[in-house]
């Protein structure tokens, strides 16, 4: 009387969750992407105007494609007044574009990341 353990489950999985990596990276940077661009979207939509350069100088810069790493998005203003607008100065109300467009898409982006691992794993 011997005990047999089949392992053919776990050696599959190993494989599997091994795989996994590379697919959720790249499909994670899909999310990454799309909401880094809708952000953009909506902080254009939501800035103030005055002369149209705030709006004009927010964009978006990727870092890392996060197949075999990180990725990460910076999205935001290049006029160096921008952070003035958004939170305000002892004589100017803030006058909020980026948080709100952030906190619009958070959600979305969390939501859609769940998605991915699920759908892999």
């Amino acid at each position: 009387m011997g005990v047999h353990i089949d392992t053919t489950e776990v050696r599959k999985l190993a494989v599997d969750l091994h795989r996994a990596g590379a697919r959720v990276g790249a499909k994670s940077a899909q999310v990454i992407r799309k909401t880094a661009r809708d952000i953009e979207g909506d902080s254009k939509t939501l800035c103030p105007v005055d002369t149209g350069n705030l709006k004009n100088s927010i964009s978006v810069d990727f870092e890392g494609d996060g197949r075999f790493g990180a990725m990460s998005a910076e999205i935001g203003p290049t006029a160096d007044y921008g952070h003035y607008v958004e939170d305000g100065t002892s004589r100017m109300s803030p006058q909020p574009y980026m948080g709100p467009a952030f906190d619009r898409r958070a959600p979305i982006m969390q939501t859609a990341l769940g998605k991915v691992v699920e759908d892999i794993l």
